[in-house]
């Protein structure tokens, strides 16, 4: 698994066909390097990366303090309302969670 990845997009990615997986953990590389390239908001605190390949594919994730904690929920443009509202929901859940913990 790529350091960027965790269980809850692992599945997502892992049916990804190879060239798509190369194409984002090139990405993801860039990422860690604090190039985030083409990104926006889609409110309350998580964003998504676009990529402009294949069905659209999206990469909704949280940050804090400006670093990348954790990524969310992979899926394409045409899914896109149900995924950012299930990003929402994680990242509510996650903040809440660390503010418990």
């Amino acid at each position: 698994m790529h350091p960027l990845l965790n269980c809850s997009t692992d599945e997502w990615f892992n049916g990804l066909d190879a060239k798509s997986q190369a194409r984002i953990l090139v990405r993801f590389d860039r990422v860690r390097l604090g190039n985030f390239g083409d990104c926006d908001s889609v409110g309350a605190g998580v964003s998504e990366f676009r990529f402009f390949f294949g069905p659209g594919y999206r990469v909704y994730y949280g940050c804090l303090d400006g670093r990348i904690v954790l990524l969310l929920v992979g899926g394409s443009k045409k899914k896109q309302p149900k995924d950012i509202k299930l990003a929402q929901k994680l990242w509510a859940e996650f903040q809440d969670e660390m503010k418990e913990g």
